[in-house]
């Protein structure tokens, strides 16, 4: 049955038609289909009743006037075709786009994917973000049991009753995300008149909190990393610089202005992951920026630069102008992998039992150069935020204000003091990490208990092998080190004999055990913890190995110490420096150097 006669040209586009049941059929016509293209109609039913013509006649009047002001949905394609063809333009990082499809897959087409474009409203937004709260499994609600396997199995442990667990709520703000970006390019497409997903209610946003280390345990990280001196200058520089990690393992050393005056870190690339493969990609804000550096951080590069030069001397390979800056290869011919940083840097606070993690260096940059009265604009530049002032960095080639060249200064005095580089060969008797090198260890401690005397016969290598539980070359190695430090000599055909042991100074106290966890080596130089004041201030905090006996070593420690801080040795007599054994409180002594160079 078609419209009234006598109805303008507006209503003949629509008409009423009656069905077997006596329902009535409202059908308007509303242009073609853009995804089908096919003729696109705005249908609905009328239950048969007495105002059902009526009812009828007012729903075909609403469809006219939304067809007439442009307000129908255009399409009768569904929720799964418009995320489809979304989803295929975007435009995002790889690693958002994987995340968004899940999403999609599991928590979004299972529910809405049916649904006409035009038939999501707020309702069932609603009713989707409730369901994504009940359960991330979206059970039944009933009792079950869940498998650790869908084939034929045993049950153990791992089989068990399920636990309904909520979706989290950043997950499903990820969802709400996708849905509104899905349903802004649809306005744009003109597949529906307007976006329905702002009169939602997403789960709020958790307050931001912030968690950098205290300055106790800054200072504790930078002296644990610095037992590896390459691993210590990355730690270092992400605090300084407040860089990402895939930031970091970008760097290139061309990327690098060291020249006084000019210091800067131009940050233009990141290591991501993208299709299951790390590349080198754009910066995460898509915005590159030259970050200003402070003049430890100058030199602690410096070095690491130099040794990496010097290794690539060592192998007869050159270390190109664009080698990466943090690589496992000898000519930075490979970045650093962003997970094997952050799994390094959580071994070592769990060695430090410090609760922490390495993107909380950036909280910690962001927080001390706060705490300096630098301004947030400056900030959020140096850590690459999208928001606050990033635009003034679109003129990245020119840009190092003065605002950053003073925060890049006052983010280097505070700092925590970097400890003094120790000699590979020191290092290994202060702090044996190899297999070998806890070898030629034991032989020290047995020499030093007692158990092998100046002149007796040495261990061999089988007997350390079998002692030790390590291989017979490993117990080779480990008593050709002993040889190296002087604690066994070659006794020909008899095997090695233990050299003469030297005597300690008359006067001065015997070398103690260490306390646990503190290496001593067999010369009896302990890992101190150091302090040295200029007339009553504080100016330097470092580890060491020394031997607190032996006054003249000090007294280089002490000399180093002053040459860093900018001094001399001809004002060596202002200075003094606590001694303690690493990781103890007590005070082994007080060292001064008088004018007549008395202890």
């Amino acid at each position: 049955m078609t419209g009234r006669p006598g109805a303008g040209k507006a209503r003949a586009r629509g008409n009423i038609e009656t069905l077997r049941s006596g329902a009535l059929r409202v059908r308007v016509y509303a242009g073609i289909d853009p995804v089908t293209k096919k003729r696109h109609n705005l249908i609905d039913v009328v239950p048969a009743g007495p105002r059902a013509r009526r009812q009828a006649e007012v729903i075909r009047d609403r469809f006219l006037h939304e067809v007439a002001e442009k307000r129908n949905p255009r399409t009768s394609a569904t929720v799964a075709q418009l995320l489809t063809r979304y989803l295929d333009q975007f435009d995002g990082a790889p690693n958002t786009l994987t995340l968004y499809r899940g999403y999609a897959r599991n928590h979004i087409l299972p529910f809405l994917g049916h649904l006409k474009v035009g038939e999501l409203d707020a309702d069932v937004l609603d009713s989707l973000y409730a369901e994504h709260r009940r359960c991330r499994s979206h059970c039944s609600g009933r009792r079950s049991f869940q498998h650790r396997t869908d084939g034929p199995h045993a049950c153990d442990e791992r089989c068990r009753p399920h636990e309904c667990r909520p979706l989290a709520a950043s997950s499903v703000r990820h969802i709400h995300f996708l849905l509104s970006g899905a349903y802004t390019r649809a306005v744009r497409w003109r597949w529906v008149a307007v976006n329905p997903i702002g009169q939602a209610t997403p789960p709020p946003a958790p307050r931001s909190n912030p968690q950098p280390p205290s300055a106790r345990n800054a200072a504790r990280i930078v002296t644990e990393s610095f037992r590896d001196p390459d691993w210590g200058a990355l730690v270092w520089t992400a605090m300084t610089t407040g860089a990402r990690r895939g930031e970091l393992c970008a760097i290139r050393i061309s990327a690098l202005n060291l020249d006084e005056g000019r210091e800067t870190v131009w940050l233009r690339r990141a290591i991501r992951k993208e299709h299951g493969r790390l590349v080198e990609a754009e910066l995460k804000s898509h915005q590159q920026r030259r970050v200003a550096l402070d003049a430890e951080t100058v030199v602690v590069l410096r070095e690491h630069i130099e040794r990496c030069r010097a290794r690539c001397a060592a192998l007869g390979i050159d270390l190109a102008p664009d080698a990466f800056l943090f690589s496992g290869a000898p000519d930075g011919s490979t970045f650093a992998r962003p997970d094997g940083v952050t799994q390094r840097y959580e071994r070592l606070a769990d060695r430090l039992g410090i609760d922490t993690t390495f993107h909380k260096l950036r909280h910690y940059s962001a927080t001390e150069l706060i705490t300096g009265g630098v301004d947030p604009r400056t900030v959020a530049g140096r850590l690459g935020h999208g928001g606050g002032g990033t635009t003034t960095l679109k003129t990245y080639t020119a840009w190092v204000s003065e605002a950053d060249q003073r925060a890049a200064t006052g983010l280097g005095a505070g700092m925590p003091q970097r400890p003094a580089e120790i000699d590979p060969g020191e290092r290994a008797r202060a702090d044996p990490r190899h297999p070998y090198e806890k070898v030629a260890a034991e032989i020290g401690r047995r020499i030093r208990d007692g158990e092998l005397r100046s002149n007796s016969p040495g261990p061999t290598a089988a007997e350390l092998a079998g002692t030790l539980g390590v291989s017979v070359a490993t117990a080779k190695r480990g008593v050709a080190l002993a040889k190296q430090w002087g604690l066994l000599i070659d006794g020909g055909h008899g095997g090695p004999r233990v050299a003469e042991q030297p005597i300690a100074p008359a006067g001065l106290p015997a070398a103690a055990e260490p306390p646990a966890g503190v290496p001593m080596t067999a010369e009896g130089a302990f890992l101190l913890d150091l302090v040295v004041r200029r007339r009553g201030q504080d100016v330097a905090r470092f580890s060491t190995a020394a031997d607190p006996r032996d006054p003249d070593e000090l007294r280089e420690v002490l000399v180093d110490a002053v040459l860093r801080q900018g001094g001399s040795e001809a004002t060596i007599a202002e200075y003094e420096m606590d001694v303690r054994r690493g990781g103890e409180e007590a005070l082994i002594t007080t060292f001064v150097v008088s004018r007549r160079r008395l202890f």
